[in-house]
């Protein structure tokens, strides 16, 4: 008797255990069932999604674009696949990436961890909002950027020749670093119309925040990476989601930020940019309410970062294809110095006849794709896509992360022909005129959520590469060869490091060279710009 009430509890606690395991079972064949009608793609695990897949492919090939297009060759222009917890689906070809850029259900921006920890925790800044709020931050963005913008971009491209000249007088023949020759003359541009003062070349802590500014950019990808598909590795593993060095690099940007706004608000009576007219906004009570500090403060860091890096890496890539096609530069040269002459610097006016140069910039942004996948969508509803017109329809649940490949276009080997080969003559007619803009074509996008910046970086890289060129002739560095596949991965591609030999070419320039950048303080200085 005793021994058979002993045993009783054992049934009961062996269908408990069987519970639990069917219910576990069935949760992880939930947890890796995809969605109805989700776009096709590989099969992912329970929890960490198809990540492993990506981790294996992106070793093989070494940067995440290369991946995309393994899989789209695999699955289709519309690919499907989880990382993490997030979904996240990919359009390749020139109807699938216009599908997503222009409909009004992919105008959402991520909404993650990662997209949050650099907003404090919440929905802030520009970039990475929608709805009203990035609606309301865009306008008024665009009121404090545009304004006398082409006076910032001529006194930085002079001061730039001006550096570049000292360069090349004090040791002739060396080579010259080039890679990082732009950063400070392209954040200058934009940290006048924000700050209203203008950085040395020799401040340390600007060499310190341009490297945080680098290390942001390679340390994670679009899709806001290992930290923002799982999260909980933070705890865990933090070093090896990235959490440890993007808190670091979040908290040096911030720092600087908070005492740039300290300062203005110690003297709110002489407005100077971006940073005077949102307090006065903010002190008048005027907007949404979407004027707080944390606002102003993610605004800054977003348009700090955007603008720095992607008009910088753009230069980059141009000096490395004309260091590498020697005759393209002496063409461009040729143009400049048949429409500008000898005896003044390129301006913005000349820009509608130097056709070539602008062509070269062009074919710069799309063999360069600094941006493969541009910046990440969202869908904000249930919303469906083809891919192209007789493919299969399908579904993309909402919250779902969409990245539109435009790399895929860039390199569209039907429209281009030989989109490998660096060929600024493929945007010119017989006669030598700029062809009608074609949609193969999306260096910044198109639809409602298209760069913020493209006119101030159209301006800077023409007036930048202009003004480089025409005072300039870029010859290779024997010691510093250049690689097949000579960049970086990251959020954006960057090159590798570049070296020239600058060889001025003698111009009589008058006064736009030393013309003295616009009214404002110099960071770091002490005197007038």
């Amino acid at each position: 008797m005793a021994l058979a009430e002993s045993s009783l509890p054992y049934p009961s606690l062996t269908l408990a255990l069987l519970a639990v395991v069917v219910v576990v079972v069935l949760l992880l064949l939930l947890d890796v069932t995809k969605p109805r009608r989700f776009p096709p793609g590989p099969a992912w695990l329970p929890v960490v999604g198809a990540y492993p897949l990506l981790r294996r492919l992106v070793d093989k090939h070494g940067f995440l674009h290369e991946v995309w297009r393994e899989l789209a060759a695999r699955y289709g222009p519309v690919l499907g696949l989880r990382l993490g917890r997030d979904l996240v689906v990919v359009a390749s070809g020139l109807a699938a990436v216009h599908e997503v850029l222009r409909h009004a259900d992919f105008d959402g921006r991520p909404d993650g961890f990662f997209f949050r920890l650099r907003c404090f925790g919440e929905r802030l800044g520009i970039v990475f909002t929608e709805g009203e709020h990035w609606q309301e931050q865009r306008r008024f963005s665009l009121r404090q950027l545009l304004p006398d913008l082409e006076a910032h971009v001529v006194a930085e491209a002079a001061e730039l020749v001006g550096a570049l000249r000292s360069s090349a007088a004090a040791a002739p023949a060396r080579p010259v670093p080039m890679c990082g020759a732009f950063d400070v003359s392209v954040l200058n541009v934009l940290w006048a119309k924000l700050d209203g003062r203008r950085f040395r070349r020799d401040d340390a802590r600007l060499a310190g925040l341009l490297r945080t500014l680098h290390d942001c950019f390679r340390e994670t990808d679009v899709s806001g990476g290992l930290l923002n598909q799982m999260p909980f590795l933070r705890f865990v593993a933090p070093d090896r989601c990235g959490y440890t060095n993007t808190l670091r690099n979040l908290r040096t940007l911030w720092g600087f930020l908070e005492e740039t706004v300290a300062e203005h608000k110690q003297d709110p009576t002489t407005p100077r940019g971006l940073i005077d007219a949102f307090l006065e906004m903010q002190q008048n009570g005027e907007g949404s309410g979407n004027f707080s500090e944390k606002q102003l403060l993610s605004l800054l860091l977003d348009l700090f970062m955007a603008g720095a890096e992607t008009t910088s890496n753009t230069l980059g890539f141009c000096v490395m294809f004309l260091l590498q096609h020697p005759e393209v530069q002496r063409r461009a040269q040729d143009e400049l110095d048949r429409v500008v002459g000898r005896h003044r610097d390129p301006c913005l006016k000349d820009r509608h006849k130097l056709n070539y140069l602008k062509a070269v910039l062009m074919e710069t942004q799309r063999l360069g794709n600094i941006a493969p996948v541009g910046v990440p969508h969202r869908a904000v509803r249930n919303a469906r896509i083809r891919g192209d017109k007789d493919g299969q329809e399908f579904v993309v649940p909402k919250g779902t992360i969409v990245l539109a490949n435009l790399m895929s276009v860039h390199m569209d080997r039907d429209h281009w022909g030989d989109p490998e080969r660096f060929r600024p003559e493929r945007f010119l007619d017989e006669t030598g005129s700029l062809k009608p803009p074609t949609k193969y074509f999306l260096p910044f996008g198109v639809g409602r959520r298209s760069c913020l910046g493209e006119r101030l970086a159209r301006s800077s890289l023409f007036l930048f590469a202009a003004s480089l060129l025409h005072h300039f002739t870029l010859s290779p560095s024997p010691e510093h060869p250049i690689g097949e596949r000579h960049f970086l991965d990251g959020f954006t591609l960057s090159p590798k490091p570049l070296y020239a030999v600058l060889t001025p070419r003698d111009l009589d320039v008058g006064a736009p060279a030393s013309a003295p950048a616009p009214a404002g303080g110099s960071l770091g200085a002490g005197e007038p710009a």
